[in-house]
Order: structure tokens, then sequence, then C-alpha cells
């Protein structure tokens, strides 16, 4: 698995759906799809996309980190 950051390429609106598809090795889309079908289902899904999107780093950040 890799680390957990927003990738600069790939991305739609804040890079949630692909960082967590790069991390658990599915594609982006399946992703995004499984986020859009959750939403159907009451809970905050859309404050943890927002948490995340604040809480994850850019990938650029990521590797200067590094």
């Amino acid at each position: 698995m890799t680390a957990l950051a927003r990738p600069t390429d790939g991305r739609m609106l804040g890079g949630v759906c692909a960082a967590l598809a790069r991390r658990f090795g599915t594609s982006a889309t399946t992703m995004r799809v499984i986020f859009v079908l959750s939403c159907l289902l009451p809970g905050p899904q859309f404050l943890l996309y927002i948490a995340l999107w604040a809480l994850l780093p850019s990938e650029n950040k990521a590797r200067q980190a590094w």
C-alpha cells in the first residue's frame, strides 16, 4: 500500500477518492462510484470528504516532507 496523499494527476474535485483508490489498490472510478452510492445512505459522507480534503497532504507536499 502507498502513503495516503492526494495525487496531483487523476483527481477530479479534491483528489480524495483518487488518494483512497491508490491506497487500497482499486481504480479511482470505482472509489467515486462507491462514494456516490454511499451518499444515498444517511451519514456524514460529505463532511468526511471535506475533512479528508483538508487533512490529507497533496502529493507534492508529501514528497517535500521526505
